[in-house]
């Protein structure tokens, strides 16, 4: 072993005091590790490549025998699933929190003498992989661009917005809907928001800011799209994917269009107020409605059959000796239901900041009207208030007759609701709104007064199509005062109130 000296004032030399640790040497798998990172982050912020790191990544991803077509911008994570099958099961849950995170973190905290057995038991190679395709789909969602998108670019970027979804561990469409869930829901989290890797990106915490961001994207994207022109062409129509964002700018644009561009814009509306729907329809089933009447006999078949109730009650008629039991009378279920006749007001403001909840809860308000001894109402307003009662079971030809933006009067909407509410202890009134209105106290003394009658009044905060929620801080705070806070986040918890009153 080579001792090392230095020479002193007087001419001899003396052994250098020992470093407490030697410098380590440059971990090659790291220096991957980052190389695709810096290309990250280059190509996010900045729109003009960088030759040295798109020659540097290339020969990473290569050497770990990934397809080269990661580093084009112009590849969808389809295609390179399509050419390559065994990746798409690398990029489900790529970004979500791992099960031994927790243990990789402890190893990390093991290894605080610096003998580097913790880094030892990673896998780098694996780590190097990860980063490619984390790469590849933080870019294609986030790097979205500039100029004007056709309708194949945008129906890509859905898609790989759907695989970004996935590699967070949630479903496709969770997030740009709001329903954040799945794996990544901060299960096994980090002190540093890493998820215990410290190592890759995992944005699990994230979740919340990712899901509207998403959403505005998508927004931009198709603003940036000459929409009439794709609609006016079926070919392009046809690849056109149904979003929130996209029925936006059908609504808003509907009283322009005509011909086959029309017919083109009603069938991506119809599309996606039937995939809704199923949702909504899901959840609205789930729960029973009214109490059990027993005073009707149980209908005397076999999926009624009460199987426990049955055997507790024959228990007597137990042999022992051939160890078998004689039934000698059936108990079955009730299944009737006690209903009383419930009326529904849905109030929606139907100016530009409410698209989402106009949709979702025309539609919910649709789902409802179907439901036995539920008497539905709907009313939209901005500075006018009109009557869609009529068209209330057809939600499509509900929306047609919306006109989105303008002003917001919502006393012009209670002259249609008041006078609705016969029974009040039989009656509930969904009022969906930011609540920036023109007339706030006389509307604030109206909605009171609903209250006070006994009849359930429950508010509904605004939810736009980025996902981003939006309430007048002077009605918010007379609601919560009054007993009655406003409701905000996913249309499951207005789901969630209906069923509660009217079972």
């Amino acid at each position: 072993m080579t001792e090392h000296t230095t020479e002193r004032t007087d001419g001899a030399t003396a052994p250098l005091p020992p470093s407490p640790r030697s410098a380590p040497e440059a971990d090659p798998q790291e220096s991957r590790r980052q190389v695709l990172y810096w290309r990250l982050l280059a190509r996010l912020f900045d729109q003009e490549e960088q030759a040295a790191l798109e020659s540097a990544s290339l020969a990473v991803v290569e050497d770990i025998g990934l397809p080269a077509t990661l580093l084009d911008p112009q590849a969808s994570v389809d295609s390179i699933v399509q050419r390559h099958p065994g990746l798409a099961a690398e990029f489900d849950g790529l970004m979500a929190p791992t099960p031994d995170a927790d243990a990789d973190a402890d190893a990390d905290a093991d290894d605080s003498d610096g003998d580097g057995d913790g880094e030892e038991a990673r896998d780098r190679a694996a780590e190097v992989r990860r980063a490619a395709l984390v790469s590849k789909v933080l870019l294609n969602v986030f790097a979205s661009g500039t100029g004007t998108v056709t309708a194949g670019q945008l129906a890509r970027w859905q898609s790989d917005a759907g695989w970004l979804e996935r590699a967070l561990g949630c479903k496709p469409g969770d997030l740009r809907g709001g329903r954040a869930g799945g794996r990544a829901a901060g299960q096994g989290v980090g002190p540093d928001g890493t998820g215990g890797r410290g190592t890759t990106p995992d944005l699990s915490r994230l979740i919340p800011a990712i899901g509207p961001e998403l959403g505005s994207i998508e927004a931009d994207l198709v603003k940036r799209m000459h929409l009439r022109e794709v609609l006016a062409d079926p070919a392009l129509a046809a690849q056109l994917t149904p979003s929130m964002s996209l029925i936006e700018q059908l609504l808003r644009d509907k009283n322009n269009l005509s011909g086959v561009a029309l017919a083109n814009a009603k069938a991506l509306i119809r599309r996606f107020v039937d995939e809704v729907a199923e949702v909504l329809r899901t959840q609205v089933e789930k729960a029973t409605v009214g109490a059990l009447d027993r005073s009707v006999p149980p209908k005397r078949i076999f999926r009624n059959l009460d199987l426990d109730r049955t055997i507790w009650k024959n228990l007597t008629n137990w042999s022992p000796e051939e160890e078998r039991l004689y039934v000698d009378r059936l108990f079955y279920r009730h299944t009737v239901r006690k209903t009383t006749p419930q009326r529904l007001i849905v109030v929606v403001d139907q100016s530009g900041s409410m698209v989402d909840s106009m949709v979702n809860c025309t539609i919910l308000a649709s789902i409802f009207a179907g439901l036995p001894k539920v008497d539905v109402h709907l009313i939209a307003y901005d500075t006018q208030a009109l009557d869609l009662t009529p068209w209330v079971h057809d939600p499509f030809e509900t929306l047609l007759r919306t006109n989105l933006g303008g002003g917001t009067d919502g006393t012009v909407a209670m002259a249609l609701a008041q006078p609705k509410i016969a029974e009040p202890r039989n009656t509930v009134v969904v009022w969906i709104s930011d609540f920036y209105e023109w007339q706030t106290e006389p509307l604030f003394e109206s909605m009171a007064a609903i209250h006070r009658s006994g009849a359930k009044f429950i508010p509904v905060g605004s939810v736009t199509s980025s996902g981003r929620g939006s309430v007048n801080p002077w009605f918010r705070e007379r609601f919560k005062d009054l007993g009655t806070p406003v409701l905000s986040g996913h249309i499951r918890k207005l789901v969630h109130e209906l069923k509660t009153f009217l079972a």
